[in-house]
């Protein structure tokens, strides 16, 4: 899983996804969030969990992918593009 990152054109990623190197799931989630981010032109982040302070590693670890717009938890295991869509489009 690639840790990379854009920003949109505010400067910061309204999308984060919260997974870890080798999961099949996360990589499936990462090409629908970098087909969306790119259409929309909005920016991106992906965040390693096993580097997340413990608290969320806690929270997380068993619903990884975890998708997060705007700050705010949005899919969890998978990310389902027409949701992502109409949460940064707001339709």
């Amino acid at each position: 899983m690639a840790a990379s990152d854009t920003a949109g054109p505010e400067g910061a990623p309204r999308i984060s996804m919260l997974g870890r190197p080798g999961c099949h799931l996360c990589e499936d989630a990462l090409e629908v969030i970098r087909r969306v981010a790119g259409e929309l032109g909005v920016g991106y982040e992906v965040r390693n969990l096993d580097e997340s302070p413990p608290a969320e590693r806690d929270e997380y670890w068993e619903r990884i992918p975890v998708t997060f717009v705007d700050g705010a938890p949005h899919d969890f295991w998978r990310v389902s593009e027409k949701r992502l869509r109409a949460a940064l489009t707001g339709s």
